[in-house]
């Protein structure tokens, strides 16, 4: 059965179709639906009904909406037809746990989510009147508030899993490199299975070491059956055997994903790959990196990556300059072909992969100079600097946020101290800090400048209600919305924080994404 988030199902009927008594639409009834049935005749014919298919469960603390599509029809598109759906999910999720005391939002289609959800509630005011709290705050996020970290490469186990393998719905097929057999596997990954909750959010680095020693406590227990008594032995079979072999066959699975993974990053030299990210991060040799994507594109490595890189590039540098956007442009389409022509216009439509507008690297310095000086120098020094890479929002952001974690000698991943472990202690996810530090404020104050630079100063809000039935332990209980999708790396990144901080937190996504779902939505090119 193909995925629920394919539909609403898009119906063309003919004339012999009018037989058709009962039509079912998932999510929603869509006018657009009902005008479909009336211009072919048959709307008096049928009768319409729509399943409100709104949360699947994807794990203890991850629900999803199943919609894939939100992000190309919304951030490009400009379609607000499932803003309902989520300010609806938010209904539902309110009449289950009671009033949100504390609710928190950045991004114009955050702030539309919310407005509508609250005018739901206001419709139905009796339904959680009187409710005492079980969930103390609701954070809603949009993904164009963050596109840099869903455009990094993942580190962290299910996050490249994701990025290997695809994860869907909460499984993922492993093909016969994984399962050593000339059949593939589709396995659910969630907190039941015992060895993969136990690496999901470690960084790649430390999971071989873990499934080792896994792998000799297993055999360690298996080991124990020689000497037993026959009494001790049915013990053993009856109770542990089965549990014992379960978790050997997960421990072959995750080891075999490991190698899979391991083959694959090192064919494409994946340490190159996460250096240039890092460098691109921290705003250093600027020149050397966009060199490496123009060999990247010369190579003919993956259109998919490198339209990724070069959407890192510009964001990274607010805009690149009009030279080196012409250059690696035209780079690209030579090399994948002109049929990607579209998806450049929607990548700059979605503000992924821009050009800098001529004016755009006037520095402050610059314009205090050139007061100074005659027109013809102040243009010699116009010059001057616009072959500088210019500094964009994201570095003023990242400064103000310390995304760039400043430690003397190597960043232990083993025992991370912060959340940048997930980006090998490079980098710390930017919508993950926003959240912590609005939590910490219990408000947007002190943050004015951040909103600011985000282009958000209309779109962020905070709705505080009074606290007092709202248990101490509801007050620690955090629902985070991430409206366009949200990664497995930021979903790690925040359950670190939630240990750190005494938090739980709980997730309600569109859909998962990744960097390489980000690119596909905005291509005009079909696999």
């Amino acid at each position: 059965m193909p995925l629920l988030s394919s539909l609403p199902v898009q119906l063309t009927f003919r004339r012999q179709l009018n037989s058709f008594s009962f039509v079912k639409f998932f999510h929603s009834l869509f006018y657009a639906c009902e005008m479909v049935l009336e211009e072919e005749g048959i709307y008096g014919d049928v009768s319409c009904d729509e399943w409100a298919f709104s949360l699947l469960p994807l794990d203890v603390d991850l629900l999803s909406m199943e919609l894939p599509e939100f992000f190309r029809d919304y951030f490009l598109e400009g379609d607000q037809r499932w803003i309902n759906t989520v300010a609806q999910a938010l209904h539902l999720l309110s009449t289950l746990y009671g009033p949100f005391p504390n609710c928190y939002g950045i991004g114009r289609c955050a702030k539309m989510a919310y407005e509508l959800w609250r005018n739901l509630e206001e419709e139905e005011d009796g339904e959680t009147k009187g409710r005492r709290p079980e969930i103390g705050h609701i954070f809603l996020l949009d993904r164009d508030v963050d596109f840099v970290t869903a455009l990094c490469s993942q580190v962290v186990y299910e996050g490249l899993v994701d990025d290997t393998f695809r994860i869907k719905c909460g499984s993922v097929d492993f093909g016969p490199e994984v399962t050593s057999s000339d059949k593939s596997l589709k396995v659910l990954l969630n907190a039941e299975d015992k060895v993969f909750n136990e690496i999901r959010n470690e960084h790649f680095s430390n999971v071989f070491g873990f499934l080792s020693q896994k792998a000799r406590n297993l055999q360690a227990q298996y080991d124990r059956r020689r000497g037993m008594d026959i009494k001790q032995m049915k013990n053993f079979v009856s109770q542990e055997l089965k549990g014992l072999k379960q978790e050997h066959r997960l421990l072959s699975l995750h080891i075999g994903a490991c190698e899979s993974i391991m083959k694959k990053k090192t064919k494409q030299d994946f340490q190159e790959l996460i250096k240039t990210e890092h460098a691109l991060l921290e705003g250093f040799n600027i020149r050397e990196s966009t060199s490496y994507i123009e060999e990247h594109i010369d190579q003919q490595v993956s259109p998919i990556e490198s339209l990724r890189l070069m959407c890192l590039l510009s964001i990274t540098e607010n805009g690149l300059i009009p030279k080196d956007y012409r250059s690696l442009k035209t780079q690209y389409l030579q090399s994948y072909g002109p049929e990607h022509l579209l998806t450049f216009s929607n990548l700059r439509r979605a503000g992924l992969l821009t050009e800098q507008a001529p004016g755009d690297t006037l520095t402050a310095v610059e314009s205090k100079v050139s007061k100074l000086v005659t027109d013809k120098a102040a243009g010699k020094i116009t010059d001057a600097f616009s072959s500088l890479a210019k500094r964009s929002n994201f570095r003023a952001i990242s400064k103000k946020l310390n995304l760039i974690p400043r430690v003397d000698g190597e960043y232990d991943l083993k025992v991370p101290r912060d959340m940048a472990y997930v980006f090998s202690g490079a980098y710390v996810p930017l919508s993950c800090r926003i959240i912590e530090q609005v939590l910490e404020r219990r408000s947007w104050q002190g943050l004015d400048e951040v909103v600011r630079l985000l282009n958000c100063s209309d779109f962020a809000f905070t709705d505080m209600t009074k606290e007092d039935k709202a248990s101490s332990e509801s007050l620690r209980l955090i629902l985070v919305v991430f409206l366009g999708g949200c990664t497995f790396s930021e979903i790690s990144a925040l359950r670190f924080l939630g240990r750190e901080k005494g938090y739980r937190f709980i997730f309600l996504t569109t859909a998962v994404t990744n960097s390489a779902r980000l690119m596909e939505a905005m291509s005009e090119v079909k696999a």
